[in-house]
């Protein structure tokens, strides 16, 4: 039998997705929520086009407050609480008090942990000057629109071309400044395969921005506490602010010595209701582990749309619900200006590791009928395995209307099915919105021949 009190570090998408289900389950439940930062609820993923202004104003990301979560749900929320420590012997959390810089311990009968992901920082002298920037939270979101408002910088420099740093890209260029990307990285989004990533670099570079792949970060010249410039192995780059895309490390450690078991970039073991190796503790989001249905491995994957599902798993197996969370197939999608990208599955790169015997094949197709207004260009790649035929992965690549067909690929993904199957489906056709063939399936007949 659980015990009543119920306490979870992090009030963004898992641990409030959680919190919200054992409430709505048990009633009289105690539950208590310590997040770090002043927000709860909020959307990370639209951070970005709050600071490019197409979402004018930072409370439409906000779901619920954390008064509303007190008032409405009676989820004690004690925000500005940082968790330092957790000591699963004697089921009690140290709480750092950021309001007035004291600590005290919490017990707890029950515990989850949703303390999401923090921005890779890289360990050089300057990285915490105030027009440094990492895009991992509200909070960071917020302090660099304003920094744009107030200080108008012409240029900026992005380093990581993953999917935070082309986000950013399109934000800055719709605000108008001068923009450079540089990567250490052969390519750009290292989830694509080299033959699309080469796309999306022609892309970046024809929207005017100065991409610098294959190069270190080494220094940063600092002026009254700025960056006025950032340098590479290869060069020197004048800036007047300085956005961190090198990705997200699972936020876990205050968990040393807690006896909980980390994994694969020290993001938490979990089984498939979010329990970890630790009895009444529990974890969701972005710390975790992910199994990948693909692959048969886990992976550390940051998105919200993980984190809110395996918040609702643990969630409802806390409020004795048994259900599992089934694993990701790794589909993700964003876009930089025109350009929209999606990926699903396994990458060559990936396969090759794995000894999987594969076939590759690529398509240039339209997003409408090729006679309607407006169709646009779209580029499908499918994998697929040798020896069966069977979907293992996916990306695509083109303009309006080209991305969201990922979804077919990821449902066929999830599914097992195969190039034949996928060939197969009833999907819809009307010259607004397809060819007779929707370029996912005229993908699969043209990689079937290679089976």
């Amino acid at each position: 039998m659980m015990g009543n009190k119920l306490v979870v570090i992090g009030g963004d998408a898992a641990g409030m997705s959680a919190a919200s289900k054992v409430r709505r389950v048990q009633p009289e439940r105690e539950i208590v929520v310590f997040e770090k930062s002043e927000y709860t609820s909020y959307s990370a993923c639209g951070i970005p086009y709050f600071i490019s202004g197409m979402v004018p104003d930072m409370e439409e990301l906000i779901a619920r407050t954390p008064k509303q979560f007190r008032d409405n749900y009676d989820i004690d929320v004690r925000t500005q609480c940082e968790v330092v420590a957790v000591n699963t012997v004697d089921k009690k959390i140290k709480v750092l008090n950021k309001g007035n810089d004291t600590t005290f311990w919490q017990n707890y009968d029950d515990l989850l942990i949703a303390t999401g992901g923090k921005a890779i920082c890289p360990d050089i002298e300057g990285k915490n000057a105030k027009n440094v920037f990492g895009i991992s939270t509200l909070k960071s979101g917020e302090k660099t629109e304003r920094y744009i408002e107030d200080k108008n910088p012409k240029k900026a420099v992005i380093v990581g071309a993953g999917y935070i740093g082309l986000e950013m890209a399109e934000a800055l260029i719709i605000r108008g400044l001068e923009v450079t990307i540089i990567d250490r990285s052969e390519q750009v989004m290292g989830t694509l395969d080299p033959d699309m990533a080469e796309k999306i670099a022609e892309a970046i570079i024809e929207l005017g921005i100065t991409l610098h792949l294959k190069e270190d970060l080494k220094e940063f010249e600092i002026s009254s506490n700025q960056v006025v410039a950032v340098k590479s192995d290869k060069r020197t780059i004048s800036t007047d602010m300085v956005i961190l895309g090198m990705g997200t490390l699972p936020n876990t450690v205050f968990l040393e010595n807690s006896g909980i078991e980390l994994g694969t970039k020290n993001a938490i073991k979990v089984n498939n209701k979010m329990q970890t190796n630790v009895a009444n503790v529990w974890a969701a989001g972005d710390c975790t582990a992910t199994f990948d249905i693909v692959s048969q491995n886990y992976k550390h994957i940051a998105l919200g749309t993980i984190a809110n599902k395996t918040g609702l798993v643990a969630g409802s197996n806390l409020a004795n619900e048994p259900i599992t969370f089934p694993g990701v197939v790794g589909t993700a999608v964003t876009k930089i200006c025109d350009y929209e990208v999606a990926r699903t599955g396994l990458t060559e790169k990936e396969l090759k590791k794995l000894n999987i015997e594969y076939v590759t094949g690529t398509i240039k197709s339209k997003t409408r009928a090729g006679y309607y207004p407006d169709a646009e260009d779209i580029t499908v790649k499918l994998l697929a395995e040798k020896k069966t035929g069977r979907l293992l992965g996916g990306q695509i690549i083109g303009k309006e209307g080209a991305a969201k067909r990922i979804d077919v690929l990821a449902t066929a993904l999830t599914t097992k099915l195969t190039l034949q199957n996928i060939i197969d489906l009833d999907l819809s056709y009307a010259p607004p919105f397809s060819p007779v063939w929707d370029p996912v399936q005229t993908a699969a007949r043209y990689l079937i021949k290679k089976i």
